[in-house]
């Protein structure tokens, strides 16, 4: 019998981070923690109304901050997964030596495990890009899986004129785009080689959802789009032995009430309430499971089917 598992797992990147993506100076006062201190609790609660165990993606040096610690304690407690986001989340992490990406792997994870006594098994990159000297350090620090590969056409697109866009008025991200070699990499699990886009005998990755019509199934793609759309997406995802579905922190953020009103025109999903915009992920979590799939960690995902046929 084939599997049928759904995943959620949320980026917990910090609002300055949204600011260098757009080339905006970071002058945002008390709404820098926003994420933490206010996206976070609605996803935990959301989470518990929905008895999803989701998977948090955390930036080691985001863990400085005593009150960023306890929220990882408490997430990791209540039984979620604590997955490694590296530790300083530069988005050209792949253009970095091999010392660094070794540095970020392993000061990254310990962070985690500082927080929460366990050490993360699962990794994100930043921007969602890697390579292959990346992969290499990922199986040397004993990585279980990783989850960044985003082989969206749409998305890639998207991404490419928005940095192009944000060039011509003088603006710079500190986002990267990828190769467009990525877009040759399978959709669904697979152990990757040698380039990492092609299957092969190492680490077990979990791609980012795109959907039957090369569509990204990403949180933002379902807030904006609101509940219709977020339904749309969602059964074109069916069937696959694997639903990945990966959110942000800042995909619960609110602009009222979070103090993110100069994020506003550029950022789509803050014309969204962050009541709107979970109750838009809800409906997408009633298709997945009106389907017969079940709900788990990226970790306990990996490990069922990891212990199937070799994918």
């Amino acid at each position: 019998m084939s599997l049928k598992l759904a995943s959620v797992s949320v980026d917990l990147d910090e609002v300055p981070r949204y600011a260098a993506i757009h080339g905006l100076p970071d002058e945002l006062g008390a709404a820098r923690h926003a994420v933490y201190d206010r996206c976070v609790p609605r996803l935990s609660d959301w989470l518990s109304q929905e008895s999803i165990p989701a998977t948090f993606f955390a930036i080691g040096e985001d863990l400085e901050r005593e009150r960023n610690r306890n929220t990882i304690a408490a997430l990791h407690s209540a039984g979620h997964e604590i997955g490694n986001h590296s530790h300083r989340h530069y988005y050209d992490l792949v253009r970095r030596t091999d010392a660094e990406l070794r540095d970020e792997v392993e000061r990254g994870a310990a962070a985690i495990e500082q927080a929460c006594g366990e050490r993360p098994v699962g990794f994100r990159a930043p921007g969602y890009t890697v390579n292959d000297a990346l992969f290499t350090v990922l199986g040397e620090a004993g990585v279980e899986y990783d989850s960044s590969v985003f082989p969206c056409p749409s998305y890639y697109a998207a991404k490419a004129a928005a940095l192009a866009a944000m060039k011509l008025r003088g603006r710079t991200s500190e986002s990267i785009l990828d190769t467009p070699d990525v877009l040759r990499a399978p959709r669904g699990p697979y152990r990757v080689g040698t380039p990492y886009w092609r299957r092969g005998s190492g680490v077990l990755e979990l791609p980012i959802g795109v959907t039957r019509l090369q569509l990204p199934y990403i949180g933002t793609s379902l807030i904006v789009g609101g509940r219709r759309v977020s339904i749309a997406l969602t059964k074109q995802m069916l069937g696959r032995e694997h639903i990945n579905l990966e959110l942000h922190g800042f995909d619960a953020a609110d602009r009222d009430t979070d103090g993110l009103e100069a994020l506003e025109p550029h950022r789509a999903d803050l014309r969204r309430s962050s009541q709107d915009k979970l109750d838009a992920l809800s409906a997408a979590v009633r298709v997945m499971r009106d389907a017969g799939y079940q709900l788990v960690t990226l970790r306990e995902a990996a490990r069922r089917i990891s212990s199937g046929p070799s994918p």
